[in-house]
């Protein structure tokens, strides 16, 4: 696994009335600090990608629908540079992805439904200086295709 990236099974409360899922706490293990929560959402065969951060890192978790997350380390000195790691988050795998900064990230919608992802980066969003590099989802040196696997 790329290194400093976590990932915690989420807990998911139900009762008769609904559910609760807790997505991330100040005395989780992995909690660094608040900048803000936001929720976007990716319609179903779309590509949300690709991305980093210098200085945020993001701790992302899909609520509704699923995604196929992948992450690539392109950090130099790394000991995991040039490794890529997939995941799928959503109703049935609810997980928290914590992110750290320098890694490239991004997602594909693989419900039929909306998919809605919440992240809580630890930065404020800043509009006038954006911490993010973008890189085309598929014209790039990333090793990862974006795309099902049928079969």
């Amino acid at each position: 696994m790329i290194d400093g990236l976590k990932i915690i099974k989420l807990r998911v409360i139900p009762d008769d009335r609904g559910r609760l899922m807790e997505i991330l706490r100040r005395d989780d293990g992995l909690f660094q600090k608040f900048g803000q929560v936001y929720m976007t959402t990716t319609y179903p065969g779309v590509v949300k990608a690709w991305h980093k951060h210098e200085k945020q890192t993001d701790n992302i978790a899909c609520v509704a629908g699923m995604i196929k997350m992948a992450l690539y380390d392109g950090r130099p000195g790394s000991p995991t540079q040039k490794e890529v790691n997939e995941f799928h988050l959503g109703v049935h795998n609810p997980v928290l992805v914590q992110v750290p900064a320098g890694i490239y990230h991004g997602w594909m919608g693989m419900s039929l439904e909306e998919a809605i992802i919440i992240n809580i980066p630890t930065e404020p969003y800043n509009r006038e200086q954006p911490d993010e590099q973008r890189l085309d989802p598929h014209n790039n040196d990333i090793p990862y295709v974006w795309k099902r696997k049928d079969g």
